[in-house]
């Protein structure tokens, strides 16, 4: 049989607020009669807040009333109206003896199509190690030439739902934690790529006359001492 959610915190609220029997009370929470009564005694929970089973929805007045016009009578949860949360599994915390050897093959196929998962993520999902994990990643797994990346799913050990959800998480904190690389603009299909204009050689400029000492000062004499402005060596041997 169901019991509330708070049983003793319940118990408080029954025993402050109804009028039923200690043995109603003690059924419909799952506690000892003797624990109950130290309750209304104030023994047991003192200064602990009651917690009203009306407001939860796991009792009606309706139901409490009946109880107390009969002290037979025992009280029955009442039925959630909302949906209940579904237990869902938080993944291989052990894995049998049978299966450890098939880890290694899961952690290669989730480095493989899974590379944005952490080694902490895959280690709480098929409960390995770090240690093996790097050992796969760098090849130097004492097994590396006969691991075969296998789905973790299909070896069962884990399901595909907490698979999804790693990858989800995994993906998600990637996307917030990294901006995503700009990719270059690829041309359509049916358009062809622009092309550059390609540039036709210009004529060839022929390079600028080098000044020399002719061009400048005229052409040099017979002897090294004919120098413009002085009178050759026999003139000013005359008179």
């Amino acid at each position: 049989m169901a019991k509330p959610l708070l049983p003793k915190a319940t118990a408080v609220w029954l025993v402050e607020n109804t009028a039923l029997s200690f043995d109603q009370i003690a059924e419909f929470v799952g506690l000892h009669e003797l624990e109950v009564q130290a309750i209304a005694d104030g023994e047991v929970a003192v200064g602990m807040q009651g917690a009203d089973p009306i407001a939860s929805g796991e009792l009606t007045q309706d139901e409490i009333d009946r109880c107390q016009a009969d002290p037979n009578a025992s009280l029955k949860l009442a039925k959630a109206t909302l949906p209940q949360p579904k237990a869902r599994g938080k993944g291989a915390r052990y894995t049998p003896v049978s299966k450890r050897q098939d880890r290694p093959d899961a952690i290669a196929w989730l480095l493989k199509h899974h590379p944005e998962l952490t080694d902490a993520q895959i280690s709480r999902l098929i409960g390995t190690t770090k240690p093996t994990i790097k050992s796969v990643r760098e090849r130097t797994h004492w097994n590396i030439t006969n691991i075969k990346p296998q789905s973790p799913v299909g070896m069962g050990l884990c399901n595909e739902a907490d698979l999804e959800k790693v990858v989800a998480i995994a993906r998600a904190k990637a996307g917030t934690s990294h901006s995503p690389a700009v990719e270059a603009p690829v041309a359509a299909p049916h358009e062809e790529e622009p092309k550059l204009p390609t540039m036709k050689p210009g004529p060839m400029l022929e390079p600028e006359a080098v000044p020399t000492v002719e061009s400048v000062f005229g052409p040099s004499g017979d002897t090294p001492n004919d120098t413009p402005g002085e009178p050759s060596g026999e003139d000013s041997t005359e008179g």
